[in-house]
């Protein structure tokens, strides 16, 4: 089974990993944990450019298949390089991101009109041509931007200029939250409120709902 946790920044994905991990750990469970982007292997150098700001300083100041293959090549590479044997043996893989956040991110650089012809093509491109694998199962937490942000502010202490050019732009992060809960639609994505009102879930409870969809796979 491969599982991909998915969600903006300061959604708690990194976190719901972790507790995901230690419940299986403590079950007996055989699995393998893949975060991307892969910052640690050169595949992806271009992806530390982009999200630096090195080709521009708005996400839009790249187009979405420039940017889009960026990711793609840094996932081929772990894949080939790092779980490959481990996913045809028939492991269980936990993916913090994958393909999933390209629908995300990118999708929203473009009009809306474009949108199911940029996902068809996207999906050709990484399980098709690239033949990286289709997941079994995506879980989006979809978290406010608002609460998102001040999450955030908080990881990085206050320092704004931490955040890359994703995370720094509230009105693109809007946008993507908007094609996430698209893309959710058309590609059958579990969806995960992890806010009530104007603040967020506890981790507990966002954990409880995810063991839940991860067991009755």
């Amino acid at each position: 089974m491969f599982t991909v946790i998915e969600g903006l920044d300061g959604s708690g994905k990194s976190t719901q990993v972790r507790l995901l991990e230690a419940y299986l750990s403590e079950h007996g469970k055989d699995f393998l944990h893949i975060k991307l982007p892969d910052y640690e292997s050169n595949s992806s150098a271009l992806v530390k450019m982009y999200l630096a700001g090195e080709f521009g300083s708005n996400a839009a100041d790249v187009n979405v298949y420039a940017a889009s293959a960026f990711y793609a090549v840094d996932r081929f590479a772990n894949f080939v390089i790092k779980w490959k044997s481990a996913y045809e043996c028939g492991k269980d893989i936990i993916a913090d991101r994958y393909t999933t956040s390209n629908a995300i991110y990118q999708l929203a650089k473009l009009d809306k009109s474009r949108w199911d012809a940029y996902l068809e093509w996207l999906s050709d491109f990484e399980y098709n041509k690239m033949g990286i694998p289709n997941p079994d199962k995506v879980i989006y937490l979809d978290m406010p931007v608002d609460i998102s942000q001040k999450l955030m502010s908080k990881r990085y202490a206050g320092d704004e200029s931490k955040k890359d050019v994703h995370e720094k732009n509230i009105a693109f992060l809007e946008r993507c939250r908007e094609a996430a809960l698209y893309t959710a639609k058309k590609w059958n994505w579990l969806v995960i409120a992890c806010a009530a009102g104007d603040a967020p879930r506890s981790r507990e409870e966002i954990h409880s709902e995810i063991l839940s969809a991860f067991v009755a796979r």
